[in-house]
């Protein structure tokens, strides 16, 4: 990728409505589930930053230091204003036992081909009681160009989830589908697409985030999405374009 790509993507962190709903999503837990505290103590740890879009909002909770495998994603990271990013594997962590109360993997688990090693370096570099929150996009039957693009191993249920966490030695506190609001409109257009493909229409490098959106209806579909924050403190979403999950070490 170059830099306008960087930039590009950057961009749609910042205004497209996928991105807007996850941060109030996210925010919605994080400041259900993370206690209060007075100063930045909290140590946070977010695995596959990419051009961190979500460093901002976990700056909110503490001390936060990023992690990916692109030097150039880690470059532009510094040139946004986040210094504290490093290179490194999932599977091999840079870090000591026990040093994060937060860990967050946001849509980087599906990229990863060995989840529960992964998952258990988590695991590792969490303190007793510290918590990891994951999102993941949902339904293998939904697989289509965009997951081959973006380097996907797999898609997730909320169960296939829950396991590979415990299968980790994590205690799971809380998961659930989201992104449910659009689902009715999100499942024709990947079935489409799949014809398409399979019919030899699909143009090359075609992807969720090639298709533009005029301002109201992204507006729209944010404020639509964004709601389920709402819905989330009444219960779990039974079905959803995406799942997440927040779990805990607990010894």
């Amino acid at each position: 990728m170059d830099r306008v790509a960087y930039e590009t993507f950057a961009r749609l962190e910042h205004d497209h409505f996928w991105f807007v709903s996850r941060r109030a999503i996210f925010t919605e837990l994080l400041d259900r589930y993370l206690p209060a505290v007075a100063d930045r103590s909290r140590q946070i740890l977010d695995i596959g930053c990419g051009a961190g879009g979500m460093l901002r909002l976990l700056q909110r909770y503490g001390e936060v230091a990023g992690l990916d495998v692109d030097h150039e994603y880690l470059a532009f990271c510094r040139e946004r204003g986040f210094p504290n990013v490093l290179c490194g594997s999932g599977y091999e962590l840079p870090f000591g036992d026990g040093r994060f109360d937060l860990v967050s993997l946001f849509d980087t688990l599906e990229h990863i081909p060995e989840e529960v090693a992964a998952l258990r370096e988590v695991r590792r570099v969490l303190r007793p009681g510290g918590m990891v929150l994951i999102s993941v996009p949902a339904y293998q039957w939904l697989w289509s160009q965009n997951d081959r693009i973006a380097h996907h191993c797999r898609r997730y249920t909320r169960g296939r989830l829950e396991r590979a966490l415990r299968d980790a030695g994590l205690e799971v506190v809380r998961s659930s589908y989201f992104n449910s609001l659009l689902l009715p409109l999100i499942v024709p257009a990947v079935l489409l697409q799949k014809l398409r493909e399979r019919l030899g229409k699909l143009p090359a490098g075609y992807n969720n985030m090639s298709v533009p959106i005029a301002r109201p209806i992204n507006r729209l579909f944010a404020a639509l999405m964004s709601s389920e924050r709402y819905l989330l403190r009444l219960g779990n979403l039974p079905l959803g374009h995406s799942a997440l999950a927040l779990a805990r070490r607990g010894d």
